[in-house]
């Protein structure tokens, strides 16, 4: 697969199929992407939480919060949860800061799923210090973001912005994920 295809398949993915695992070594796979990903004055400093247990998975779910366009969500229903997750964190006494190498990681481990066929949504709306407490994380560790992980039991499409939609991804009456993108010509500057 050409990565103008791969790119296009990896999606932000909300409804798995729970009861698919993800193994420790595709998690550890995954990581391996972001241990290779480009970081800031190569400072390194993120760190990786790795969740595959059903209670562990439960427990992370009920400090995050999904999909804001779609009304009235509240995210995936028992049995469409992820499988696993990452819990991408920020070592404080190993960076000063990171810049957005907690994106690029990020990035990095979904372009991975999508490879091996798995959906990931990365997730930036976290109840941190609750997650943290819940995770009993040391206090040098930050969480920065969430990328949830599982087999997809969604169809997600890009498309074209419209003056119906706008930016605003949707669902349609057959449960499919639609995703628009703005054209090319509109983001390149004169």
């Amino acid at each position: 697969m050409n990565l103008h295809d791969l790119i296009s398949r990896t999606r932000s993915v909300r409804r798995f199929r729970e009861d698919r695992p993800v193994d420790r070594e595709t998690l550890l796979a995954l990581i391996d992407l972001a241990r290779l990903s480009p970081s800031g004055g190569n400072r390194q400093g993120l760190r990786f939480f790795l969740a595959a247990d059903p209670a562990l998975n439960e427990t992370i779910f009920q400090h995050l919060a999904w999909a804001g366009y779609l009304d009235g969500w509240d995210g995936p229903a028992p049995g469409e949860r992820p499988a696993a997750y990452i819990v991408v964190c920020h070592d404080t006494e190993r960076a000063g800061r990171v810049g957005s190498d907690h994106g690029i990681a990020a990035w990095s481990i979904c372009l991975g799923a999508a490879e091996r066929e798995l959906g990931a949504c990365i997730i930036g709306s976290i109840d941190r210090e609750a997650l943290a407490g819940a995770l009993q994380l040391d206090a040098r560790y930050h969480i920065l973001l969430v990328v949830a992980l599982g087999e997809p039991a969604e169809r997600v499409v890009l498309e074209t912005t419209d003056p119906e939609h706008g930016i605003r991804y949707w669902r349609d009456e057959n449960g499919v994920h639609h995703v628009p993108k703005r054209p090319l010509d509109e983001l390149v500057l004169p």
